[in-house]
C-alpha cells in the first residue's frame, strides 16, 4: 500500500541493524529463512547479497526461483529508523506490518513497526450551533 499521511510515534523503535541491505530492481539475493518473531510480522525473508550482511526483505518484492536465489523487483533498503516517542513522521508505504516513513523535520527515512505509530489526524473541535 502506497500513502502519503502523517503519524506520531507512540513507543520508541531502535534499530538493531547498523548495515542494511540496500538492493537494486535485478539484483540477485539468496533467500532464507521466513521471519518467525513475536511480533508477528509476515512475508519477510532474511535475504543475502554478496558483499552486504544479510537482512529481512519483503517477500512481494522477491522473483524467488527453485535453486533459493531471487530477483529483486524493485529497489529496496531494510534500513530502519530510530524514532523517539512523540516524533512526527510522514508514511509513504505500509508493507507487513512496517511503514516506510520520513521523520519531520530533518527528512530522515526507514522502516518503522506499524505498532509503534499511530495516524495524526488533527482534533474534531467541537461546533456551536
Amino acid at each position: 500500500m502506497t500513502h502519503d499521511q502523517s503519524y506520531i510515534v507512540i513507543q520508541p523503535h531502535v534499530s538493531e541493524f547498523p548495515a542494511p541491505l540496500a538492493l537494486k530492481k535485478g539484483d540477485q539475493v539468496w533467500v532464507g529463512a521466513l521471519y518467525d518473531g513475536p511480533e508477528g510480522w509476515p512475508d519477510w525473508y532474511l535475504c543475502s547479497a554478496p558483499g552486504q550482511e544479510p537482512g529481512y526483505v519483503p517477500g512481494q518484492i522477491l522473483d524467488r526461483h527453485a535453486d533459493g536465489s531471487a530477483t529483486m523487483l524493485e529497489d529496496f533498503t531494510n534500513r530502519e529508523l530510530t524514532v523517539l516517542e512523540g516524533e512526527e513522521l510522514r508514511g509513504q508505504r505500509q508493507l507487513n506490518g512496517w511503514l516506510w516513513a520520513v521523520r519531520i523535520p530533518d527528512g530522515e527515512t526507514g522502516w518503522v513497526p506499524l505498532d509503534n505509530i499511530r495516524a495524526n489526524r488533527p482534533d474534531l473541535k467541537s461546533r456551536k450551533s
